[in-house]
């Protein structure tokens, strides 16, 4: 289908940006990498009467080291991600994550900050800023604030962002030397949404867990941290009843529909079984 009328604008600035997007409302929409927000435009499910590309504001790209956090612009697109070395020496798990998002054609026109500010469910970079601390900056025409990922995600497409603010960079707090992570993402075939997914960050000490966290993607209408999985293995050496423990409580969190992707209690399964996985792999790597 072809998308309903709209007005497209292109300010070169965030200052302009956010006066367009007050001054327009409920009416107008950002434009980031548009891999979500096109196709909802192109099924009439979003009609914005105006589209405020940010493409052309260079303030919103680029990777910083800010003390004991990481920053990175909400426009950097996610095959610049993969180009830093400063990413892959600080936040590898942030690398490996994003080459588990659909293909390389995506990835050169996917923004980070696209992938986390729109709450859909199947989105990858969401539960993996929860599990990691991210916090989201979010700025508008009353002002900046800032929101921590784990609270800013409400439900499907529902998220803390006002109408007319903007996300506008992302800062994860660098984990420790030696910590060990992975991201298991079960899919149908390259470019889809995952079945069930997993990050896990942890730390080990004498061959025990010492720190531990868990994020979950897909698995409820919004992204899940399995609090009481990750807290179940603090003190483990991950043997088979701790795994397969955290895997049970972290199931209890999960809450997928059933869709083309299998059954309610499928999904469910099979999300444990990703937890279980990265927890393994998530242990080998740590130091």
């Amino acid at each position: 289908m072809i998308p309903a009328p709209f007005i497209y604008h292109r300010p070169t600035n965030l200052a302009d940006a956010i006066k367009l997007l007050a001054d327009f409302g409920e009416e107008g929409r950002p434009l980031a990498g548009g891999h979500s927000l096109i196709p909802m435009m192109k099924l009439r499910l979003a009609t914005p009467e105006h589209l405020v590309d940010l493409h052309a504001i260079s303030t919103l790209r680029g990777i910083s080291h800010n003390g004991d956090r990481i920053v990175i612009g909400a426009m950097t697109t996610q095959h610049e991600l993969l180009q830093s070395d400063l990413i892959q020496s600080s936040l590898p798990i942030l690398r490996e994550t994003i080459l588990a998002i659909a293909d390389p054609q995506v990835r050169y026109r996917g923004t980070v900050g696209g992938n986390v500010a729109n709450g859909d469910p199947g989105n990858d970079l969401p539960a993996l800023m929860m599990t990691l601390g991210g916090e989201y900056v979010l700025e508008g025409f009353s002002g900046t604030r800032t929101v921590a990922a784990r609270d800013f995600y409400l439900g499907a497409y529902f998220t803390m962002l006002d109408p007319g603010e903007i996300l506008t960079a992302i800062t994860i707090p660098v984990p420790p030397s030696g910590h060990g992570y992975a991201y298991e993402k079960l899919k149908r075939k390259i470019g889809d949404y995952a079945t069930a997914a997993a990050a896990v960050v942890l730390t080990m000490e004498g061959g025990k867990v010492q720190t531990c966290s868990i994020g979950l993607t897909n698995l409820s209408d919004k992204p899940l941290l399995a609090e009481k999985a990750a807290s179940s293995v603090v003190g483990s050496t991950l043997d088979d009843v701790s795994l397969k423990n955290a895997a049970a409580a972290a199931e209890a969190v999960m809450a997928p529909a059933a869709d083309e992707r299998g059954p309610v209690e499928y999904r469910r399964h099979v999300g444990g079984i990703m937890v279980m996985r990265a927890l393994k792999r998530a242990a080998g790597k740590a130091s």
